[in-house]
């Protein structure tokens, strides 16, 4: 019997992905190929594993307790596994600072802000 990595993703993820893959490259346009799809989807899955592996050891193997490491547990987590900008963020990025000079943006760039502008309140 062979056994499986800790860091191998179960076959019920993968079928996820597949079905992820399948919805975005029906709803959306510039989709990756499946194969690059599914390595990066595997690559941030076993990070994580790693990582949730790190910050468990961390918590519990520690000389100090779990209480006093909780908060460099939680530092580790957040600089390993950033938020991403929201999506105002987003848009605040795309424009351009006051006194510099117009750009064109592309469909994207402008589907951002449009979402962003959206999603204000009346």
């Amino acid at each position: 019997m062979t056994k499986q990595h800790s860091i191998t993703p179960p076959k019920e993820l993968l079928s996820e992905w597949a079905e992820e893959y399948d919805f975005r490259r029906i709803h959306e346009r510039n989709i990756v190929s499946y194969p690059y799809f599914l390595a990066t989807k595997a690559a941030q899955w076993g990070a994580d594993q790693e990582l949730d592996a790190c910050v468990d050891w961390l918590l519990n193997s520690a000389v100090d307790s779990a209480e006093t490491l909780n908060p460099y547990a939680n530092a580790l987590r957040a600089a390993r596994r950033p938020k991403p900008p929201s999506l105002k963020e987003q848009a605040l990025n795309l424009l351009q600072p006051e006194g510099t000079p117009a750009r064109v943006l592309n469909e994207d760039q402008l589907g951002i802000i449009r979402r962003a502008l959206e999603s204000l309140p009346e």
